[in-house]
């Protein structure tokens, strides 16, 4: 459970934006939750949904975001492998 202060909660469960790692992972554990509650409860089937959207989220932001600047950053500083 990430441990932020009770304003940062409160701001965040109005739906305010988190603005810190901690307030993001907080927001995700709370969806999360909310999600869990819906379904209703702990099963082995809902814990594996949420790992498997979880893993489809990261999964997408890595290939539409991190990817392609990665691949700006190769093309201003250059290849670091020599093998490939």
């Amino acid at each position: 459970m990430p441990y932020i202060d009770v304003n940062a909660r409160k701001r965040i469960d109005s739906g305010g934006a988190p603005e810190t790692t901690g307030e993001l992972n907080y927001a995700f554990t709370r969806l999360i939750d909310d999600f869990l509650s819906y379904r209703g409860g702990i099963r082995y089937s809902h814990l594996n949904e949420v790992i498997g959207a979880l893993e489809c989220a990261k999964l997408e932001l890595y290939r539409r975001l991190a990817g392609p600047y990665e691949d700006q950053k190769l093309a201003i500083t250059g290849d670091v492998y020599r093998s490939g």
